[in-house]
Formats: structure tokens, sequence, C-alpha cells
């Protein structure tokens, strides 16, 4: 059988040759923790106690935020991480985004999204959910937006590093490490295996 991977310890190769550059691609596990979580509780702050709408609402937005995001989270997974590009540049490209995962798997500093990544794709998004619901009721859908993330990608670090032993959480351990080292081409969900049954990728 081919070997997935490069090395299973922890540790990588280095990615640029400039080192202000290499900083940025490389994150302690809990950087999204400090810079998302006051955000989550500054737009449920702003649900709340300015835009004042109800629980139901609330509740509804968030979970939907949620919802929303781990349908991107898979699509993002399969159809721009796992891209195979055909020229050099674009291989180089994806091994950078992606592909250094795959060979380093265990790699504790490239196991969640770094701010330089994260950062736009979260401005990104907050202009898009502001255009879609309007500024009142992007506020929850924006929180459990970027819940979802945060749990994904406290999710992927876990997979990788803790000793889980709840039997919800085991599966989907096993389902991201068949990804790994047995069937890359399934099981795109890393923080629940949804939409992996939903479109048929299940490992």
């Amino acid at each position: 059988m081919e070997k997935l991977f490069q090395s299973n310890k922890d540790e990588t190769i280095r990615l640029f040759k400039s080192d202000f550059i290499e900083i940025f691609s490389r994150i302690h596990w809990s950087v999204p923790l400090f810079l998302y979580v006051p955000i989550v509780c500054f737009f449920l702050f702003k649900t709340i106690f300015i835009n004042q709408l109800s629980l139901f609402n609330l509740s509804s937005l968030f979970v939907l935020g949620m919802i929303f995001w781990s349908i991107l989270e898979y699509f993002l997974h399969r159809f721009v991480f796992h891209y195979e590009p055909k020229s050099e540049t674009g291989k180089k490209l994806s091994f950078i985004m992606h592909g250094i995962h795959h060979a380093y798997p265990n790699d504790s500093k490239r196991l969640v999204m770094p701010p330089s990544i994260s950062v736009p794709l979260g401005i990104f998004f907050y202009f898009l959910t502001v255009y879609i619901f309007g500024s009142q009721h992007q506020s929850p859908f924006y929180a459990g937006l970027v819940s979802g993330y945060l749990c994904y990608d406290m999710m992927h670090y876990a997979v990788h590093h803790s000793a889980i032993r709840n039997k919800f959480f085991l599966k989907i351990k096993s389902n991201h490490m068949k990804h790994h080292y047995q069937v890359p081409g399934k099981g795109y969900g890393v923080s629940q295996p949804l939409w992996d049954y939903v479109f048929r990728t299940k490992v």
C-alpha cells in the first residue's frame, strides 16, 4: 500500500525561505480561541442587548450559522484543499495550503488554521452575511458560523493530539484517521461526518 505521509512525528518541514513569512505558517492550537471567542461574545452581546432579538430568533440563527459552517467545512476540504492542480505552481500552492498536513499529519503547529488565512475569510463572510441577512439578523448567524469554525479547529487538533475516550468523538477521530491513512478521497468532514453521509463520501 502506498505510504500517504512523510512522518507521523510532531515535526514538519520549512515552507518558506523568508523567516518572516514562515512565522505566519505556524500557529499554536489555542490562538483561534483567543482571537475568535471574544468575537462570538461580541456578536451575541450585540444580538441580545442592542438588536434585542428574541431567544427563538437568536437560537435559530445561531444554529443555522453553525450548520452553514459545517457545509462550508466539507466543501472547502473536498473541493479546495483536495483540489489537484496540474501546473507546478498550482501543485506548490496546494502543498502549502493542505498537502503539508497530509505529509506531516501530526505537526502540532499546523493543525489549526493560521490567522493569515482565517482572518481574511472571516472578513469576507462577515460582509457576505451582512449583505444576506442585514446587520440585525446577521449577528447571531455570524456568531454561530464562527463558533462552528472554532469547533472545527479544536476538533481537528484533538483528533490528532488528544486522548479521546468518548465514543462519538472516537468515531470522528476514526473517520479522520482513515481519511489520512487509508482513503484521502473520502471522509472530508472533520468536526462531524454528516455531509459525508449526505454526499456519499463516508469512509
